[in-house]
């Protein structure tokens, strides 16, 4: 039980999460690997690139991964090579990142939005089911904060109703299914490598991985103006590469990544027990709801450690006077942004994903965070539940 602030509290602020740099001996080898392909003088393609697919699509157990610049592009290269466009739908839960829904936009398809689980914050198969419609020839469920969707279920009612699965991975690398990877269980999984991930890169980046040989080599086509061999343009494709420096990055971050995705499920662990406990000990069970832990075939990586509560701002500024960061992932959700006004979504029309919009926020955890930090953020969420218990 934790009953007192402990001692580290005045020491060094907490970080919501921790970059390449505060580790001397990674900067130094991802340093060494970046001068490499300087030297040499490629950096666009080549096999730095063409490596690390093929080391990504073997940790992600899956026959072919392809390197592209970004999450969103891996959505976006994803949904073309299934030739979703104009007059499609798309269902895409509405507690993302809005990239998820760009992705469909850019194609020229329909985003239809639909709501989420409030225990878990993800879409399942009885929500995919009330929203299926003749117009539907995709759903992309998003594994979000690194907890895994039960795909099972979604997989199976998107077969039998002729709609392809996309899976939107970008939070979730290295995480299981029933002991399969995500990302492994639709026609394409999505990746993204932007720094703050379990896997990140020094700038964006991302992959898409499948097991079918043809949409792998229709993506390496539309990622590079569809061209093969050079200047034969078979179809019309864009700029959308995975450059050789970012995937020199990538190569020794991934064979530390079930280490990193290890200590991750550690923290994030003794993290819940330890808000979860003081909580009930104190009295103030329900005051600070964690987030759902995984379903009992699930896993969770922790990408982010998300708490709710109503007066989630006091939560954010009790935790900053204390040097802890915080942070509120996301707080609109894309059916109430002005990118997505036209579709005529109002307010309350998605209200579980409206609800988390207003009370969820994000608590530090990282592979390298101490026990003492660990602590010193479960004392100062149970002290502010405490003060303003009734």
């Amino acid at each position: 039980m934790l009953s007192t602030r402990p001692e580290s509290a005045s020491e060094a602020p907490v970080p919501l999460t921790r970059l390449d740099f505060a580790q001397a001996d990674l900067l130094e080898e991802l340093m060494g690997a970046v001068r490499e392909v300087a030297e040499r003088g490629a950096f666009t393609l080549g096999e730095p690139v063409e490596a690390f697919e093929r080391e990504f699509a073997a940790y992600c157990e899956s026959e072919h991964a392809v390197g592209v610049s970004s999450g969103t592009e891996a959505l976006v290269l994803a949904l073309r090579a299934l030739e979703i466009g104009p007059g499609d739908e798309v269902i895409v839960p509405t507690n993302s990142f809005i990239a998820t829904a760009e992705a469909v936009s850019l194609v020229g398809a329909t985003p239809r939005l639909v709501d989420v689980d409030e225990d878990s914050h993800l879409i399942t198969a009885e929500i995919l089911e009330r929203s299926l419609g003749p117009n539907v020839r995709c759903v992309i469920p998003v594994h979000l904060f690194g907890q895994t969707v039960e795909m099972d279920q979604i997989v199976t009612l998107a077969h039998e109703a002729g709609v392809h699965v996309v899976e939107d991975a970008c939070q979730a690398h290295g995480a299981r299914y029933r002991g399969q990877r995500v990302g492994t269980f639709g026609a394409f999984g999505c990746f993204s490598f932007y720094p703050t991930k379990n896997l990140g890169a020094w700038g964006d980046g991302g992959a898409v991985v499948t097991g079918v040989p043809e949409l792998a080599e229709r993506v390496r086509l539309l990622r590079a103006h569809g061209e093969q061999p050079r200047y034969r343009h078979r179809i019309v494709g864009t700029t959308a590469r995975l450059h050789a420096i970012q995937a020199a990055v990538l190569r020794p971050k991934l064979a530390r990544l079930d280490g990193w995705n290890d200590d991750r499920r550690r923290v994030g662990e003794k993290l819940r027990a330890l808000v979860g406990d003081g909580l009930s000990d104190a009295g103030c069970d329900g005051a600070i709801e964690i987030a759902s832990a995984p379903a009992e075939h699930g896993d969770h990586v922790y990408h982010l450690f998300v708490v709710r509560r109503e007066n989630r701002d006091g939560l954010r500024e009790h935790l900053s006077r204390q040097g802890i960061a915080s942070a509120v992932h996301y707080p609109t959700p894309i059916h109430l942004t002005e990118a997505y006004a036209e579709l005529g979504l109002a307010s309350g029309s998605l209200p579980v994903s409206e609800r988390l919009a207003e009370r969820m926020c994000s608590l530090p955890l990282y592979p390298a965070m101490s026990e003492a930090e660990v602590e010193r953020v479960a004392c100062a969420v149970i002290e502010f539940a405490q003060d303003r218990r009734p």
